[in-house]
């Protein structure tokens, strides 16, 4: 009777050890990659947000935004993903500012400082703004798990567009450009059609 006690008891240790150590696991892996955030819903308002630049200077969503749109591109000074997009990014941020609406980066890294941040833009001569999100509070806010990864607001700051810029790294063998169709649509007063599409590339480097 004893023995049989005493290996329930062993028994029960072993379970509450077991889900004590996989709840440490999960909350590490939340703090560094994101995987269990839910993204920003479609349609709804992203809430004004105030995060420094790189010359640190604070600036709000609500002076970056575009009269007619705003477009939020999470990147990394450092992912070989995001290397490939740059002269896209560019391009996507020249085409559509006489349209009215502005391209904003956001590197939400905490594994990259204010001096890479910097110099990666310096050395891809970026016309954009590159806003630093420590402690990924506007990350968190949108759900954003990887770079690049874009979230496209309308004039109103309502999410109609989330994920990929377009599908494929080498722009050789891109065939969908999915943000821009929706910029498009947005900007002809009609509704998007492929509302979601999934980001790929470097997974965001969260504070632990």
């Amino acid at each position: 009777m004893k023995k049989r006690y005493a290996f329930a008891l062993s028994l029960a240790l072993l379970l509450a050890l077991t889900f004590v150590l996989a709840g440490s696991a999960g909350a590490a892996g939340n703090g560094n990659s994101g995987d269990n955030l839910t993204p920003a819903a479609i349609g709804s308002t992203i809430a004004d947000f105030k995060l420094p630049d790189i010359s640190g200077h604070e600036q709000k969503l609500s002076t970056l935004k575009g009269q007619n749109g705003t477009v939020l591109i999470f990147i990394s000074a450092q992912c070989p993903v995001v290397r490939d997009y740059m002269e896209r990014i560019s391009k996507l941020a020249a085409d559509y500012k006489t349209r009215g609406v502005n391209v904003v980066g956001i590197n939400a890294n905490a594994t990259e400082t204010m001096d890479d941040i910097k110099a990666h833009a310096a050395a891809n001569n970026l016309q954009i703004p590159v806003l630093k999100d420590k402690n990924n509070k506007v990350a968190d806010q949108l759900g954003a798990e990887r770079t690049p990864e874009v979230f496209f607001l309308d004039a109103n700051n309502k999410l109609v567009y989330h994920g990929r810029i377009d599908n494929h790294r080498n722009v050789s063998l891109v065939n969908a450009n999915d943000l821009r169709d929706a910029i498009d649509a947005t900007l002809a007063g009609k509704p998007v059609v492929k509302t979601e599409a999934s980001a790929f590339g470097c997974t965001i480097k969260r504070a632990s």
